[in-house]
């Protein structure tokens, strides 16, 4: 379920995926609700674009270290592809 980042307190968390689109984060959140995992989101600054690089908007998705490998399952099933540093 979505957390507000005080939930989490000092623990921890893992970004788990970056939404470019605000439909994409809406699907994600609904996928996650219904798994039962608790996450937060927060809107931060990617750098996006190929050829014309820029700094855009996204909503960057966390979970709990030991939710890492139960949100995999979810974005795996769903289509979505689990955040990797780049």
């Amino acid at each position: 379920m979505k957390q507000d980042a005080d939930f989490f307190g000092d623990r921890d968390v893992e970004l788990i995926y970056i939404a470019k689109r605000l439909k994409e984060a809406l699907r994600l959140e609904g996928f996650l609700t219904e798994a039962g995992i608790d996450y937060a989101v927060e809107p931060d600054k990617y750098r996006g674009g190929v050829i014309f690089r820029s700094e855009r908007i996204g909503a960057f998705f966390y979970v709990l270290p030991d939710a890492v490998e139960a949100a995999r399952v979810v974005l795996d099933r769903n289509g979505f592809k689990m955040h990797t540093e780049a």
